[in-house]
């Protein structure tokens, strides 16, 4: 995992790092006495979406080839009420029994503002939201079964509605509530509660999958939905397959939609197009005819 190191590195954001056998490269932010850890995802390629045979897919997960030219760093939770608080000054959550749990109850729009203010707080971080091509990839963490952990998964791996296995599986627990980030055992590549738990926002408009391969997607310029990705403690177990989809308008918030952060991306909105970036680099790379139509 840690074969092609980030530039700079360590960042300047991180106050500890450390490069571990069976996961890679780690570094962490310390704001305010809150921590939250880091891990590099390398580029590379994978099959995005599901396959026809997988069962409970939707039309919408066409499978097709991504390749991510660039490496990039990926919270190993999904953001903390700590953490939110931290910035915030205050927790708009459902669930407040530990400020472990992770945040809920924040729309898109909401989650552009907290990333301002901790961008202005941490010079260097140009932290902002993985796009759904990285999140997805970063979740199958080289797996193409439905679930990066297995080709079905029980409560003691993933936080879901127990009441609803996925294909044939056992009825089992249902917590009706998040449990605290890091809680339920890590994929391969050491990103905990990817699936199930809170849905987390991603930085694309919601929209078809385009055809043939792709270098880098982003989503089409504009829409009417952010995309959500992961299930949550609320939702069956279908839902929190790799490739399940979800979107809702930027406005719109629930007890189960958190998200994770991206160092590096910055968010959406400012001087820095992601779109605009993608796009320089293929056309210096000479492979512009592969990227998604909507950059």
């Amino acid at each position: 995992m840690s074969l092609i190191l980030p530039d700079p590195f360590p960042p300047p954001w991180a106050c500890e790092w450390a490069d571990d056998a069976e996961w890679g490269l780690s570094a962490t932010l310390s704001f305010r006495g809150v921590w939250q850890r880091f891990r590099w995802i390398p580029p590379g390629t994978f099959l995005m979406g599901s396959p026809p045979e997988e069962a409970d897919r939707s039309g919408s997960e066409t499978q097709h080839q991504v390749t991510l030219s660039s490496g990039y760093w990926l919270a190993d939770t999904a953001c903390t009420q700590a953490l939110w608080r931290a910035v915030m000054g205050e927790n708009p959550s459902f669930f407040q029994d530990d400020p472990a749990n992770p945040v809920v109850r924040v729309n898109w729009n909401d989650v552009q503002t907290f990333l301002k203010r901790l961008n202005a707080l941490v010079p260097g971080l140009d932290a902002g939201l993985p796009s759904e091509a990285q999140w997805e990839y970063a979740c199958r963490a080289g797996t193409t079964t439905p679930f990066s952990l297995g080709r079905n998964i029980t409560p003691e791996q993933v936080n879901y509605d127990g009441n609803y296995p996925y294909a044939g599986g056992e009825k089992a627990l249902y917590r009706q509530k998040t449990v605290a980030v890091g809680s339920l055992p890590a994929n391969p590549w050491g990103l905990y509660e990817m699936q199930g738990n809170v849905w987390e926002w991603c930085a694309d408009w919601y929209g078809t999958y385009p055809d043939g391969p792709q270098i880098d997607p982003v989503g089409p310029p504009d829409g009417s939905g952010r995309v959500l990705r992961g299930g949550s403690w609320f939702d069956g177990a279908r839902f929190c397959r790799s490739a399940c989809r979800d979107n809702l308008p930027p406005d719109g918030a629930s007890r189960d939609f958190g998200f994770r952060l991206a160092p590096g991306q910055r968010p959406a909105g400012e001087d820095v197009s992601r779109h605009a970036v993608w796009r320089a680099q293929a056309e210096r790379a000479g492979q512009t005819e592969g990227s998604n139509a909507g950059g």
